[in-house]
């Protein structure tokens, strides 16, 4: 059994589209551990603020498994393959770690965004705070106390989570 970290991401409808997207997760993971919602300026953009977060679950699926499940349910929210990096999203989940693994493929294992997008480390360090990174070997949190706050701005919102999540 493996963890997984999940960042989640939208600035298209939104709430709609995390809603939906936290539920397709819990559907293919069952339970899920939730940072609280964040909300954060477009990064790389002009563009409407994304709602973010990070969910974590257990899995015996393979990354790659993993990863198609993603692009799953990506789709199933509307969003389109080959769109510009930076860019709207309907719904944009990547995986940032599974378990300790560092890899280069399927995908680039723990995610490099990790350490320079606030709208990741901050939810990651509020799920995982004493889990160390496995390159730098720094715990999320003390990434967080460390990370320059003026780069980008983000701050906590208010949302109502599906019914069927548990916090």
């Amino acid at each position: 059994m493996a963890r997984i970290y999940i960042s989640l991401g939208t600035n298209i409808d939104p709430v709609e589209h995390m809603q939906s997207g936290l539920i397709d997760l819990y559907e293919q993971f069952g339970q899920l551990t939730l940072s609280r919602m964040f909300e954060s300026e477009a990064v790389g953009f002009n563009g409407t603020n994304f709602l973010n977060m990070v969910a974590a679950a257990d899995t015996e699926m393979s990354i790659a498994d993993v990863v198609a499940t993603f692009k799953r349910i990506e789709k199933q929210n509307g969003r389109i393959r080959g769109e510009k990096k930076f860019s709207p999203r309907s719904l944009d989940i990547d995986l940032l770690l599974y378990d300790n693994e560092v890899c280069q493929f399927p995908i680039e294992l723990p995610r490099g965004e990790i350490l320079y997008n606030a709208f990741v480390l901050w939810p990651l360090a509020e799920v995982a705070p004493s889990l160390q990174h496995p390159k730098n070997t720094k715990t999320y949190q003390s990434l967080w106390e460390e990370y320059d706050k003026t780069s980008q701005n983000i701050w906590p919102v208010e949302f109502d989570f599906p019914a069927i999540l548990t916090r």
